[in-house]
């Protein structure tokens, strides 16, 4: 099935979804994203920093870390949870991050989108 574009909306598998409600994350959203649902219930500064940076090949600074993780907590795309103080952690905590519905869905979203846009390219682009 062909896709086509129109003035804020998009035509996908048959419907048209205004780009407004589509949602669509950045490239560095959905490889953050994507690094909290592969990981689980083991999503946490260190394991995520990890995840990303083996995704991209790029070194992340914890700045850049926490900045971006704050974001999508304020879009409300992730749920920030604090865990248990430890003695091995100077008896600081640890916070979790899950991926709410929103983010979910948007994140499926991003991926339908993507096919989408190439669903028609049959030629390689780099030979």
């Amino acid at each position: 099935m062909c896709n086509h574009f129109y003035k804020n909306a998009v035509y996908i598998n048959g419907e048209v979804e205004k780009m407004k409600d589509l949602d669509l994350l950045s490239r560095w959203e959905e490889v953050y994203l994507l690094s909290i649902w592969e990981l689980k219930d083991n999503a946490y500064g260190v394991t995520i920093k990890k995840s990303v940076s083996q995704k991209t090949g790029k070194a992340l600074s914890y700045g850049g870390l926490y900045f971006m993780l704050a974001q999508l907590v304020k879009k409300g795309l992730v749920f920030k949870t604090p865990g248990e103080p430890t003695q091995k952690r100077g008896g600081r905590r640890k916070y979790y991050y899950t991926l709410t519905e929103k983010g979910k869905r948007t994140l499926q979203n991003t991926y339908l989108h993507q096919k989408s846009l190439w669903k028609n390219i049959t030629e390689e682009i780099i030979k």
